[in-house]
């Protein structure tokens, strides 16, 4: 699906339509719950720090996704005016994020304690990986330290193998930016009811640990091992796992259920009767086994032609280059192209009020202008600024 630029971040709508962020830059989680904010239709106006920064990927602007769908200035957080730039912006802001290491934001005069004098109803959203205190707190980190301390990456990998890296899905962006993002909109939701804001500490080891809940309840039960491979959903399980086909492709097989499990052995050739109990852990290499061998004799598009219409879990394993042209991502329009980038669209789905993919991804300072206009600075005070290098 293409999308033009006529839906700007000035004129759009969503569910979130009316907060006003402030998203002091940073890379990884902190713009990716900018991005999710702005999707859903918040005013989000992300702060650039000047030209020369070392970090995130040396990528040109309109590839860097997760800036997408918002505006960008440019302000020198250690020059003072630019800091009482940003006060200024506060007193008019539902939620602050920052993803600093703790004590950076106070260093500099943008702690909660500043921001919230400035607007007690503020939301002031704080990232990290370690958290606000604790014995790592300070100390520098990224994704893979923090999932590999919270038993995330222990729990990824085939039986004997090495632990698994999942991207950096689960603790940047999982357990990271979408806790951030529900901290900050529930502490929203709660500030219209007290007229107080207060302080949202998104820590991705509290993220990553809480996704794996269930995980610790099946270990508590005597029903997930410590060790690879040999639990139901992390590849130990014949009816839970991927095989590779002839062609060197891969089926994704998640029979959970007795049903879908019979149905597959029965496209596979077997005789569900003649098979080992499903649950019966002493068979699962064994079965594996044979369930490998017999998808090793087609194609995997063939075995995706024999699934189609059958009652059975069965899904190809796509690649980025492949996924956003399979028909039912296509007809959901799963994926937007905007800026001649195709990308995954907004998620979830609102009836009537949907969030949208708006402008793409900015140079850093393209709208420092415009935003201090909109948000009360006058052409002077704008000018000021420049001259104070305050801004760039």
């Amino acid at each position: 699906m293409s999308m033009d630029m006529n839906n700007s971040t000035s004129a759009r709508s969503g569910p979130l339509a009316g907060i006003r962020v402030i998203e002091l830059g940073g890379v990884g989680p902190t713009p990716f719950c900018g991005m999710l904010l702005a999707d859903l239709g918040a005013d989000v106006v992300r702060i650039e720090r000047p030209p020369g920064y070392d970090g995130g990927a040396p990528i040109e602007a309109r590839f860097n996704l997760l800036h997408r769908s918002r505006r960008a200035a440019t302000l020198d957080l250690k020059n003072p005016d630019a800091v009482a730039t940003v006060l200024r912006l506060a007193e008019q802001a539902d939620v602050l994020i920052e993803g600093f290491r703790p004590g950076v934001a106070e260093r500099l005069g943008l702690g909660p304690d500043e921001c919230r004098a400035a607007n007690p109803r503020l939301v002031y959203g704080r990232m990290t990986g370690w958290g606000q205190d604790g014995p790592l707190a300070k100390a520098p980190g990224h994704d893979l330290n923090y999932v590999s301390l919270t038993g995330v990456v222990h729990s990824i990998g085939d039986r004997g193998g090495p632990p698994g890296i999942p991207l950096n899905l689960v603790g940047d962006f999982g357990g990271g930016a979408l806790y951030l993002a529900l901290g900050v909109v529930s502490a929203v939701l709660e500030a219209r009811e007290s007229g107080e804001g207060q302080v949202v500490d998104a820590a991705m080891v509290d993220g990553s640990a809480s996704l794996m809940t269930a995980m610790y309840g099946f270990r508590a039960a005597g029903y997930w091992s410590d060790e690879r491979g040999t639990n139901r959903l992390d590849s130990g399980a014949p009816w839970y796992h991927v095989y590779e086909t002839r062609d060197g492709g891969w089926i994704g097989i998640g029979a959970n259920e007795a049903r879908f499990w019979r149905n597959t052995l029965r496209l596979l050739g077997f005789d569900a009767e003649q098979m080992p109990d499903q649950h019966d852990q002493r068979h699962w290499p064994e079965v594996t086994e044979r369930l490998a061998a017999v998808f090793r004799t087609r194609d995997r598009d063939e075995w995706c032609a024999l699934a189609d219409g059958e009652d059975l879990c069965l899904a190809p394993v796509l690649s980025m280059g492949e996924a956003p042209e399979h028909p039912h991502l296509k007809a959901r329009g799963t994926f937007v192209e905007v800026d001649g980038v195709v990308q995954p669209a907004p998620a979830p789905r609102f009836s009537r009020t949907p969030g949208a993919v708006g402008d793409a991804p900015a140079e850093p300072g393209r709208h420092t202008d415009d935003v201090l206009g909109d948000w009360g600075f006058s052409t002077a005070e704008v000018a000021a600024l420049r001259e104070a290098g305050a801004t760039a």
